[in-house]
């Protein structure tokens, strides 16, 4: 339970750091080409440029590394889950470990290392974005980024809206889940002990409330919305206007020449 309390992804934490004063859509390019390069690098040494870069941004941030990381402990648990797997599952090369059919192979233990770093670097990148970026500014960021695609009609004020809600909600449900957690085992309620039949019957008593919770949440959210006048973007004017600044333009060189560099690297 207390994992679901320090969960971080989807929170906000207002600060005045060099990451929380970029436009948004520069963090978004960012993290879309710092994802796309840590998937084509298949070197060990670009990983560590890419934890360095990783380190770099978090500090800029000016958050804590012990918070990001505390908050990303359910994310952990799927990644060694990982790793475990492509251990095992994954042949080819020189045997490390034999014991009976089961064997760790050169394949595996690289391919393990590669998804591990992959996976990791992205999810804490992709935490930073929401961390140090407010709700209003990823609505603004994602519906002017997908502005061109209004001349084809696509909806695009409402899907940046319902990004931004589904983001914003992921701590809201995951606090509604504790206080469900604790409210059952005080009645009684048993989540660690029994076979994995019975573990999966006592969630019944978690996930049907929860689904109750949020679909009442998204009522009221609805309600409110119309109570204030809310018709989509058509004739709707903005408070604050989005603006690069110098910080964006040296956030997109250092994009180009990481860019360059891991294709120059590859080839």
């Amino acid at each position: 339970m207390s994992i679901l309390q320090n969960f971080t992804l989807g929170q906000f934490v207002p600060s005045d750091s060099f990451v929380h004063r970029l436009d948004p859509r520069s963090k978004f390019l960012f993290l879309l080409v710092y994802a796309v390069v840590v998937f084509l690098s298949n070197q060990i040494w670009l990983y560590a440029v890419f934890t360095a870069i990783l380190i770099f941004s978090l500090r800029l941030s000016k958050l804590s590394l012990a918070y990001i990381f505390r908050g990303l402990k359910p994310v952990w648990f799927l990644l060694v889950f990982t790793i475990i797997l492509q251990l095992f599952l994954t042949k080819g090369g020189e045997v490390y470990v034999q014991w009976g059919w089961f064997s760790i192979e050169e394949d595996g233990v690289r391919q393990a290392f590669f998804i591990a770093m992959r996976l990791g670097l992205i999810v804490v990148m992709s935490s930073l974005l929401t961390l140090t970026t407010s709700p209003m500014d990823l609505t603004d960021g994602i519906e002017k980024m997908l502005g061109p695609f209004k001349k084809i009609g696509l909806p695009v004020h409402e899907l940046a809206l319902m990004l931004s809600i589904a983001i914003r909600f992921i701590p809201t449900l995951l606090e509604e889940t504790d206080k469900i957690m604790k409210a059952q085992m005080s009645r009684g309620a048993n989540f660690e002990s029994g076979g994995m039949i019975s573990r999966a019957k006592a969630m019944i008593a978690i996930v049907i409330p929860l689904f109750v919770s949020a679909f009442r949440r998204a009522e009221d959210l609805a309600l409110a919305m119309e109570a204030r006048g809310y018709r989509g973007d058509v004739g709707r004017t903005k408070l604050r206007q989005l603006a690069f600044s110098y910080r964006d333009g040296l956030v997109i060189v250092f994009m180009i020449l990481m860019v360059v560099a891991v294709g120059v690297w590859r080839v």
